[in-house]
């Protein structure tokens, strides 16, 4: 049974948080905007600022809560363009974490609410009680969640919670079952309530020094005993609300939560990789559907029309053990079954300066490695299986499981969690055996008594679980915050789609089997894993005006279900149907249907899983976001795995700062190389084609990655995009790898390297680009099909450069017009600054 525990700690002093708060903020202010596209040298020092300032004003437009949205203004570096952040034009508070309010709205809104809320109302508190008779009144509140979540399903008719202001330090996630449904779990008025899922430590012996036996100039390190008081590893710290980083090499000069780029790591060929373990072929099963009813006849030359995929051999690493990538050939970018090294050996002693590690049992249960795919398009992370202390060869174990695609070698790579590697300010180890908390504290002297330790423990705060049969329905989660739930990218992953993603299934705030669920006005901060993980039978699911900061991994997650394989980690105790050919039909609803992501920020995402972005869908439809701030992430910023049922709309968001530490994509990647069966709206007949998706009305910025800022990857297809103001990148419009019917249509590109990439169409299926006004720091307009039935479908279209002329296919814009193409497009210098802002700003209308 949950219950609800009280901190016995003092509350964090508020000098203390602010010069937290602030720590950070410099640590972001220092890094000045990265402008790391390709085409950065032809790019004018005065856009970049004045874009910049555009975007800054479109992002409080689009948040207005966030008032001067400080975040923002850091992540934009407007301090380097001369915006000054200090002047207050509205009489706001700034509050630490950016967000303005009024004080004078907050408390007359917090009168009204009072008011309404219904007589049969429960309340809950930290400091309340479960035992008395009366408990659940405002005088005398529930302590624990769970009773007084079940108290109002069953006793009232309000089905009416008010959660007071206080941390609540769950030892059990609180369970929604489809009793639940009707419930109302909102904040008190004026009052910001956390579900924390970590433990409070209790310092109950003294600090002392520690001097690590090589080197005694470490004199900030400090020890202490914690008992008991943890079973098993510390799976990380938050010190003062603020992640501490486990003791790694190389260090990480800003911490766990400053992202340092592609910095922070050893390069992939300090090692010797090596080769991938022999996967055990003969329980390899290969799937490869060419039922004529079931097959995406694609207009592109045969890309992705079968449904394939392989069961066990290369793919038991993975629950379920199936993949597109574990299928017989798999076709794409860069494409090869899955595979990963076994272990690596560093290439000399230099490479591991604190080396060798002499405790092989410390090497073999805590310490993990962290390997980048080579080109980075993920991370994995492994546990040690096998040392050798004296040649320093690691035998890989458990891992190598959290991206899709493989590769028989490392790339850049580091490894935490050994004392001998605590040597960096804010960094700490835990030794299990010992119960030791080894810690450089960053500040003078040891840690004082009223410093905060909390230590994430539970995987998932809330859990809302039904079935298409019996789901949960009609749950608002309103003005809470969630925080501290622990890592999970070492826990099973499974691969969602034919994209490039391996993904836990698992969040904070996990939903499977509802409808019309709602998490309002609700923060997620620190959390060591996903945020919210919409899993499975789901519709009508609104995230709104929520924000998130500092997430492991994914910010928000959409995943449905096909039968792949006869059961189902995330179905348990359920014998599935026709499993593996049943995995191409989608028809069943098992999956996520007209999700709503609105008002919404996401930053700081992926401090650990780096295949992480603020949305993430696979087998999910319908979905709308809107109104989205997004930015600083390691890879794109909106991720679709597939093309399921289609019927997206991504409209009025705004997205920067995304790949900071991953190679290709940008704001926003798709894929669409695995086919499936399912409805479309107002279709009684069920298809393998998908509905038409549209992105349009968007601000992005790619200002970290050389491509594009809508990549349609591998097999993507039938995307309208238009009007949208679009800033960087190697090229405008990208569609490669079997994609067809996309269209690009009323945008405005900004200081692109060509407009177009495109490869061969069928007529009746091109690519369309028209109506667009596309700056290019190349003359070279695009590359693209220059003859033949499925030539290039484009016109209308403003081209400018620095000289003022364009080629196509080797001509000049007037010959390739003689041969009847491109008609009515025109070729000028450059616009001045003032005139594409003005651009953008008549378009997105702010």
């Amino acid at each position: 049974m949950m219950t609800s525990r009280t901190s016995l700690l003092p509350a964090t002093p508020l000098k203390l948080l602010v010069t937290v708060w602030l720590g950070i903020l410099s640590s972001i202010q220092a890094r000045q905007w990265p402008l790391r596209a390709s085409n950065k040298d032809h790019v004018p020092a005065s856009f970049d600022c004045e874009m910049r300032k555009a975007a800054y004003a479109y992002g409080k437009k689009l948040i207005p809560r966030h008032g001067k949205f400080e975040a923002l203004y850091w992540a934009l570096d407007l301090k380097h363009c001369n915006v000054d952040l200090s002047k207050d034009e509205h009489g706001e508070l700034l509050t630490r974490d950016g967000t303005a309010t009024s004080r004078r709205h907050l408390k007359r809104k917090g009168h009204e609410e009072i008011a309404s809320i219904p007589p049969d109302a429960v309340f809950v508190a930290v400091d309340g009680t479960d035992d008395d008779v009366d408990s659940g009144t405002l005088s005398s509140p529930f302590q624990s969640l769970q009773k007084a979540v079940d108290y109002a399903a069953t006793h009232t008719s309000s089905k009416h919670v008010r959660v007071r202001e206080g941390v609540f330090y769950l030892n059990q996630t609180l369970l929604l079952t489809p009793q639940h449904s009707g419930l109302q779990i909102l904040a008190y008025p004026g009052e910001s309530p956390t579900f924390s899922g970590g433990i409070p430590l209790q310092i109950i012996n003294e600090w002392k020094p520690y001097h690590p036996p090589n080197n005694k100039n470490k004199t900030n390190i400090w020890v202490t005993s914690l008992g008991n008081q943890l079973d098993g590893e510390m799976p990380g710290l938050q010190i003062n609300g603020v992640r501490s980083t486990v003791a790694r090499y190389p260090n990480m000069d800003g911490g766990i939560e400053v992202s340092c780029g592609y910095g922070c790591m050893i390069p992939g060929n300090q090692a010797t990789w090596d080769p991938p373990k022999n996967a055990n072929k003969q329980k390899q099963k290969v799937v490869h559907y060419t039922d004529s009813n079931k097959t995406r006849a694609r207009p592109n030359g045969g890309w992705f029309e079968h449904y394939t995929i392989g069961v066990h051999g290369p793919c038991d690493v993975y629950d379920p053990p199936v993949s597109y990538w574990c299928s017989e050939h798999p076709s794409g970018g860069g494409a090869f079954a899955f595979i990963t090294p076994s272990g690596m050996t560093p290439k000399d002693a230099a490479v591991l300066p604190n080396g060798p590690y002499y405790s092989d049992q410390s090497m073999q249960e805590d310490a993990r490695i962290f390997v980048w795919r080579p080109a980075r398009w993920a991370n994995w992370m492994f546990r040690v299986g096998a040392y050798n202390n004296q040649t320093q060869h690691v035998t890989f174990g458990a891992g190598g499981n959290q991206g899709a695609r493989g590769e028989k070698q490392g790339g850049d790579w580091f490894i935490e969690n050994l004392l001998e590697e605590l040597d960096s300010p804010n960094e700490f180890y835990y030794d299990p055996r010992t119960h030791k908390l080894y810690l450089w504290y960053n500040g003078t002297g040891a840690p004082p008594p009223d410093t905060e330790m909390v230590v994430p423990q539970l995987r998932t705060l809330v859990n809302a679980t039904g079935t298409q049969w019996n789901p949960v329905v009609n749950i608002t989660l309103r003005g809470i915050t969630f925080r501290a739930t622990r890592y999970t990218y070492m826990d099973p992953h499974g691969v969602p789609s034919g994209g490039d993603w391996a993904l836990e299934r698992n969040g904070a705030v996990f939903l499977q089997g509802t409808r019309q669920m709602t998490l309002d006005q609700c923060t997620f901060e620190r959390l060591d894993s996903n945020g919210v993980m919409i899993s499975g039978y789901n519709r009508n699911t609104t995230v709104q005006n929520c924000d998130f900061a500092y997430i492991g991994g994914t910010a928000m997650a959409s995943w449905g279900y096909t039968n792949e394989t006869d059961t189902d980690p995330g179905r348990p105790g359920v014998h599935l149907q026709g499993a593996p050919a049943a995995g191409v039909d989608g028809t069943d609803g098992e999956h996520p249907k007209y999700n709503t992501i609105q008002g919404c920020t996401a930053r700081e995402v992926g401090l650990y899983e780096k295949q992480a972005s603020f949305y993430m869908q696979a087998k999910t439809a319908y979905s709308t976001l809107t109104g989205n701030v997004f930015f600083n992430g390691p890879r794109a910023g909106i991720n679709f795995n597939d093309g399921f049922a289609g019927g997206d709309e991504l409209y009025h968001n705004l997205v920067f700062s995304t790949c900071r530490e991953s190679g290709d994509h940008g704001p926003f990647n798709s894929w669409d190389r695995q086919p499936f069966l399912t409805y479309k709206d107002g279709l009684e007949e069920p298809t393998m084609f998908s509905e038409w998706r549209r992105i349009h009305h968007n601000f992005f910025i790619d200002n970290y990655s050389p491509q594009e800022n809508v990549d349609n990857d591998d097999g993507s297809a039938r995307f309208h995009t238009h009007d949208n103001f679009f800033v960087y990148g190697g090229q405008g419009m990208k569609n490669d790898f079997g994609g067809c019917d996309n269209w690009h249509y009323r945008n405005i590109y900004a200081y692109v390297g060509k407009a177009i990439f495109s490869m061969k169409q069928i007529k009746g299926h091109e690519d369309h680009f028209f109506e667009n006004r596309v700056i290019m720091t190349q003359e070279n307009v695009g590359s693209f099909q220059c003859d033949g039935d499925g030539a290039f479908v484009f016109g209308n279209n403003s081209y400018y450069t620095a000289s003022g002329n364009v080629t196509e296919c080797k001509m000049s814009l007037e010959e390739w017009q003689r041969h009847g193409n491109d008609l009515n497009s025109t070729s000028s210098e450059y616009p001045k600054d003032d005139e594409i802002i003005h651009w953008a700003k008549s378009l997105l209308g702010f």
